[in-house]
């Protein structure tokens, strides 16, 4: 849904800038030229993220994090089947009142496994947006600065997240800004391609390797005032 609102958005901002275009005076080209024709670029955060020198301390980062997690949990799975080991060996001999208090201590290990792994999966979450949005900020101000000094009045992002058709399915590689947001930023565009091949994307952008997020979440753009 949020998707087509924005393909709908850029199709009536192209369309309205033709029909104002078509609509000028012809007496009075000055004026339509003053304004100038309505300028769109695009560019993909998540590649421009990936380039970052902050990307490869995130990844190792959320690496740590999700290793002590999983180690975590699978130290307590292992419990929970020996247990559960031991009860089904000895269950024919145990009493009903040991037996209910066996079944009642591996039902509460089991339900502090499932819970270990939803919070486990929260705070990865949260360490992935701590980390991440302090960058993607950098990244809105280069766009913004990179808009501004080149007469862009709208930039899209090319990409719509993992699993989804990109946003912009074609355009002109002239309105491509990735390269002046990589060099705004300090990063050698060059470098940056020669490092992502030979994998590409759906855009003119490579692809490449960036923080990865935890299943359910994502590196967000700030919204623009």
């Amino acid at each position: 849904m949020k998707k087509n609102l924005v393909m709908a958005f850029a199709a009536a901002l192209l369309l309205g800038g033709l029909n104002a275009q078509a609509q000028a005076p012809t007496a009075t080209p000055a004026t339509t030229t003053a304004a100038g024709p309505l300028k769109l670029g695009y560019t993909n955060i998540d590649f421009v993220l990936s380039q970052t020198p902050e990307a490869k301390d995130i990844q190792n980062q959320l690496t740590i994090q999700r290793t002590q997690s999983e180690n975590e949990l699978k130290r307590m799975q292992k419990e929970l089947e020996d247990k559960y080991a031991a009860y089904e060996k000895g269950a024919a001999q145990m009493s009903d009142v040991i037996k209910k208090d066996r079944e009642t201590e591996l039902q509460g290990l089991q339900a502090r496994i499932q819970e270990f792994g939803r919070t486990a999966e929260q705070s990865l979450q949260g360490k992935y947006q701590s980390l991440v949005n302090p960058v993607v900020q950098k990244i809105q101000k280069a766009i913004d600065a990179v808009a501004k000094e080149n007469g862009f009045q709208y930039v899209f992002n090319l990409d719509a997240g993992a699993n989804t058709i990109p946003i912009l399915l074609v355009a002109p590689e002239e309105n491509n800004i990735t390269e002046l947001v990589l060099k705004k930023m300090g990063i050698d565009p060059a470098k940056a391609a020669a490092a992502a091949k030979p994998a590409t994307t759906g855009g003119s952008q490579p692809a490449a390797a960036k923080p990865t997020a935890p299943a359910s979440g994502t590196a967000t753009a700030p919204k623009k005032n």
